[in-house]
Formats: C-alpha cells, sequence, structure tokens
C-alpha cells in the first residue's frame, strides 16, 4: 500500500448523493478477484452523458473526488475502490459513507474523509467555479484545506497510521512477529502451531 501522509490536488466535484456500489463500478465491469482493468468501468453508467462532471476537460487529472451523502453505499465491493484508485483519486471527501465502503478504501489506500454537508456543498461551489482550485488533504494534521479553509477530521487511528507508514493489515500484523514466536514456542506441543513461511 502507498504511504499517505499530505496531498495536494485538484478536485472532481461529483454533486450527487447515495452513490453506491454499483453507480461506482457496475457489476458487468468486475473482473472478480483481480485488481486490474478496474478504472475503465468507473461510473460507466453516467459516461455517456456529455454534461457529467468526470467527462468535462477540466477535471482530468483531479485526483480528489468530493461526492454527496452516503457514498459507497451498496454491496461489498472492493472493485468501487480500485475503480476510484485506477483512475487516479486518493481521497474522497463526502458528508458520509457507506460502512462496507469505508473501511475497504481504509484497507487500500483510498482516504475517505467525513466533511460537513455544507463544507462539501462550499468545495463543489469553488470547483465548478475553478477547477484548478488546490485542495489538500493532510491526514498528519488530520485536515482539509482549500482557499482560506481548514476543515479538520476524524479517522480512526489503527487506520490512520497503516496510511502514514504505506502499511495493510498483515504488515501490521508481522510488527509483532517477535511476540507472535514467543507465543508460539510457549504453546504445549499438542495444539495447532503456525509455521514460517521461510
Amino acid at each position: 500500500m502507498k504511504q499517505f501522509t499530505v496531498h495536494v490536488g485538484t478536485a472532481l466535484p461529483l454533486r450527487r448523493s447515495n452513490v453506491d456500489t454499483d453507480q461506482i463500478i457496475p457489476a458487468r465491469f468486475v473482473p472478480y478477484f483481480q485488481h486490474t482493468g478496474q478504472g475503465n468501468g468507473l461510473f460507466a453508467d453516467w459516461r455517456d452523458d456529455p454534461a457529467f462532471a468526470a467527462n468535462q476537460p477540466q477535471y482530468q487529472g483531479a485526483t480528489v473526488l468530493v461526492a454527496g451523502n452516503d457514498f459507497g453505499t451498496g454491496s461489498s465491493r472492493e472493485s468501487a475502490v480500485w475503480a476510484l484508485q485506477k483512475a487516479g483519486f486518493l481521497a474522497v471527501l463526502a458528508p458520509r459513507f457507506g460502512d462496507i465502503f469505508r473501511e475497504n478504501a481504509l484497507m487500500r489506500g483510498l482516504l475517505p474523509v467525513r466533511l460537513p454537508t455544507p463544507v462539501v456543498e462550499e468545495l463543489w461551489e469553488l470547483t465548478e467555479g475553478d477547477a484548478t482550485t488546490p485542495v489538500t488533504v493532510d491526514l498528519e494534521r488530520q485536515e482539509v484545506r482549500f482557499a482560506d479553509r481548514t476543515e479538520e477530521f476524524e479517522v480512526p487511528e489503527a487506520a490512520r497510521r497503516r496510511l502514514l507508514d504505506g502499511t495493510d493489515t498483515i504488515g501490521d500484523t508481522l510488527r509483532h512477529a517477535a511476540e507472535i514466536t514467543l507465543h508460539e514456542r510457549a504453546r504445549r506441543p499438542f495444539l495447532p502451531r503456525t509455521r514460517s513461511a521461510v
């Protein structure tokens, strides 16, 4: 997983609420158990609408998605996170997320940031007026900064640490390899044992 500390990028304003995982990436684009090819299906059912924000040239290269309430509800679909990442997004800002989507995002290195609805609406207005507006997502200080505004956000501490370190849950577990080895050595011999991969 890539390390996330402070990111400065432009934003794509997605003025839609209740965007579920099937709208993020429809099931027909999901090659199960594969991490490749996901970006092509992102928001596929809206791509034939010329007015859709993601089709506008001024938003090409945006790395921060600013979405409406209840983003990522619906089925547990890791592909929704992968599709956003493959399209270049590093963070999603929204008032509320689907719980499973949020957990999947945190596990895969996409930062979901909860912001109050008025702040999201202000960001929509600002980025629709000027697509080059820089948006800073600072995980170290847990702040989003744009224009002259600073808005704090919260991330569960364990997930925050993993993102800052660029490690996943397996890497997190391996930090305790010495303690795990000691525990295994102390177990009674008739109990099952794990074996080293090396």
